[in-house]
């Protein structure tokens, strides 16, 4: 058991070196800083009807899962968003923007999970344009509702407990409850990623480890650099003014690198169930595409070819062998000796016998 957890682990190793995981993250991370405040215009716009409270306890409870730099800016951020907020037809027009620009983000993770599961891109563009629109709306309504999760508390949990008839003793099983649901909700953002991004058919059940991975590697991964940053890093010296941005791009750094190291653990499980079916070591694609509509022509016949052989394959092996044919009953059997027994002694005098007693 401990060596399969030591190869999978070197695995996964080999492949983040070679699929180029922290220049990917640091592609994400540009991606990234391009779409957060677009999403968080949507982000605060959706919360507009829990009330101006709930963006109150989005910047107080931002301490906890950022370094400080980066919680001041994302403070400023919001705030900026609040202060400037309108409505009317510019305000739509505004959020439809949004959702364009935070949908930019998407697009470079599709990229960025194709190389982690070494398989090419098939699909048109008009399939992966609402892809990416679909998957940033998905991703933005839970990221509210995590929030709502997060913010749900205090003041604001205690008028709904009342509201509702829930005791003080409920609202402080709430109040622990609720972070585990927060954790397996980012869990399903990720895995929403994991399964979407890619051109490639993976089931849900099988990208669970790597989404939990990458949230506990993420959680720590924040936990561990807010530590640094407020007791051992010298980003001020080093960079003045700009060291609360240093601070953001680091941290955004991490979180994509947590998140690609995720799904980089589900490749490489998907890369050993598809060796253990009997699929050659060093083949690709090892996962079944999704589309190959944008395949080379020569790819798309070398699949076919393989499928082709796949089938061969699985048909022989459901096919009885030769010694495990049963013997024909029935008015269609043919005549003679019994072909469920091996021929006696007798058997080959049969004729001799025949002609003696005549």
């Amino acid at each position: 058991m401990a060596k399969t957890w030591w190869a999978l682990a070197r695995g996964v190793a080999k492949e983040f070196l070679d699929d180029e995981i922290p220049d990917r993250a640091a592609t994400l991370t540009y991606y990234g800083v391009l779409s957060i405040f677009p999403a968080l215009l949507l982000l605060v716009s959706l919360l507009g009807a829990v009330g101006e409270t709930a963006t109150e306890y989005i910047l107080e409870n931002l301490q906890r899962l950022t370094p400080g730099p980066a919680r001041e800016i994302l403070s400023d951020t919001v705030g900026e968003i609040q202060r400037s907020s309108g409505g009317g037809f510019l305000a739509v027009i505004s959020l439809l923007g949004a959702v364009w620009a935070s949908s930019g983000y998407v697009a470079a993770f599709i990229r960025a999970a194709n190389r982690v599961l070494d398989i090419p891109e098939g699909r048109p563009v008009w399939k992966l344009t609402p892809l990416r629109i679909g998957v940033t709306l998905a991703l933005m309504v839970l990221l509210a509702v995590s929030v709502v999760i997060v913010v749900f508390t205090g003041g604001l949990a205690e008028q709904a407990g009342k509201a509702v008839g829930m005791g003080e003793q409920a609202l402080l099983v709430w109040s622990v409850a609720k972070w585990p649901v927060l954790v397996l909700l980012v869990a399903a953002m990720i895995s929403i990623l994991y399964w979407s991004a890619p051109n490639a058919r993976l089931r849900g059940l099988r990208m669970a480890p790597g989404s939990v991975v990458a949230v506990l590697l993420w959680l720590a991964a924040s936990a561990g650099f807010a530590l640094y940053t407020a007791n051992f890093g010298s980003y001020n010296k080093t960079y003045g003014t700009l060291a609360g941005a240093v601070v953001f791009l680091v941290w955004l750094w991490l979180s994509n690198l947590a998140i690609l190291l995720g799904l980089e653990l589900d490749a490489e499980l998907a890369r050993r169930r598809a060796y253990a079916d009997g699929l050659p070591k060093g083949e690709e694609p090892y996962v079944e595409p999704r589309d190959t509509a944008k395949w080379p022509r020569s790819l798309r016949l070398r699949l076919r070819r393989r499928r082709t052989e796949r089938r061969r394959t699985e048909r022989r092996g459901s096919e009885p062998r030769g010694g495990d044919v049963p013997a024909r009953t029935g008015p269609d059997r043919e005549p003679g000796p019994d072909r469920d027994q091996p021929p006696g002694p007798d058997a080959s005098r049969g004729h001799t016998l025949d002609k003696t007693a005549d």
